[in-house]
């Protein structure tokens, strides 16, 4: 009798990302030579030593980020159930944000649990949250530079995060809600940071399946209070605005939004690309803009353009809105001899005889 259908659902959806890692990692789609089952974790690594020294890749190294919720404890045990059959190594780190009393005893919790599922390595970094952003950004601002900080000192191949559909449903209606554009429809991507190290697995399953996969296999769990916080954004959405439009709407509201997301994210893909393209082409000699070239691209690709051109300038991508590239965009469509724009970063940008230029100070 095979296991439980969402504890299936999670482990197949882990190991298709394991397997997109490995071939990433020695550069082909065939079986990995160093394959292994129920391989201990110090027998891993003595054998990803061995197959170092005569010429072959060494076990790649996956940690899961996990906060002690259902969504991420059902994902720190599929990757310890699927990491040893494919011979990769799998570890686990949590990130103490410090924001609530207990918070560090919580933390070496987690640890603990990750460290019985078979995790290896495991640890648990503390965080300042700054303010920047509001809380919940600085929050997640704070947390992604301690993933990254920790993969970067184990030298990770990736880092695996539990965000699941009804998760990437939450993200485009606050994308919606703030207008900042397509991109911002796009939800997460499965794959992002520097050179792919994130990967969610859980996109196309819902936060119930991984809740159940934990109750089957009697894997503990804890609730963040902040997720029921109606002080946040986030959980007032989650608890009031999705349930709303599922009454008015109907079921189904989440799949739909979650798809949205996916094909937001193609078109933005594809427009970016016709943006890179186009941008050698409006640049005169001397690498300043033309304003009569930028003014023949479509909208949609002229203002990636202005945006990428912002950003290179020293303006942070974080900081800049919609608001920002219309104003520099009707510098070209709208010019009616109007003064400099001031953008975030001390950037400023003006035309100037049939050029724009884009420049800190």
């Amino acid at each position: 009798m095979g296991p439980h259908p969402a504890v299936a659902a999670i482990r197949l959806a882990v190991r298709r990302v394991l397997h997109d890692i490995l071939t990433d990692h020695t550069g082909s789609t065939a079986e990995p030579p160093y394959a292994t089952v129920h391989a201990p974790a110090r027998a891993r690594a003595h054998e990803g030593a061995v197959q170092t020294a005569h010429g072959r890749p060494p076990s790649p190294l996956v940690l899961a980020a996990c906060s002690g919720g259902a969504d991420s404890m059902a994902l720190a045990s599929a990757l310890a159930f699927e990491a040893p059959r494919l011979g990769v190594r799998a570890g686990g780190v949590t990130v103490d944000h410090g924001l609530q009393p207990g918070s560090d005893l919580r933390a070496d919790e987690v640890v603990l649990r990750l460290r019985e599922l078979g995790l290896d390595p495991v640890e648990s970094v503390a965080v300042t949250v700054g303010r920047d952003g509001g809380p919940e950004a600085a929050a997640r601002d704070a947390r992604y530079a301690a993933l990254d900080a920790v993969a970067e000192r184990h030298g990770a191949a990736a880092v695996l995060l539990g965000h699941t559909r009804d998760d990437q449903a939450e993200t485009v209606l606050l994308g919606l809600a703030r207008g900042s554009g397509i991109r911002s429809l796009s939800g997460m991507a499965a794959v992002s940071g520097a050179g792919g190290r994130y990967r969610r697995p859980f996109l196309q399953l819902d936060r119930q399946t991984a809740r159940k996969a934990c109750m089957v296999q009697s894997l503990p769990v804890w609730d963040d209070p902040h997720n029921a916080d109606p002080a946040y954004t986030r959980s007032r959405l989650r608890h009031e605005g999705l349930p709303a439009l599922e009454k008015a709407l109907g079921k189904g509201v989440v799949e739909a939004l979650a798809r949205t997301a996916q094909l937001s994210r193609d078109d933005a893909d594809a427009l970016d690309a016709w943006a890179a393209q186009a941008e050698a082409g409006v640049r005169d000699a001397a690498g300043r803009l033309e304003c009569a070239k930028l003014y023949a691209l479509p909208p949609a690709v002229r203002r990636r353009v202005l945006r990428r051109a912002v950003i290179e300038a020293g303006a942070p991508a974080g900081s800049l809105f919609a608001r920002h590239i219309e104003e520099v965009d009707r510098l070209i469509t709208g010019w009616r001899g109007q003064g400099a724009i001031n953008l975030p970063g001390k950037v400023v940008a003006r035309r100037q005889g049939g050029r724009l230029v884009i420049r800190q100070g």
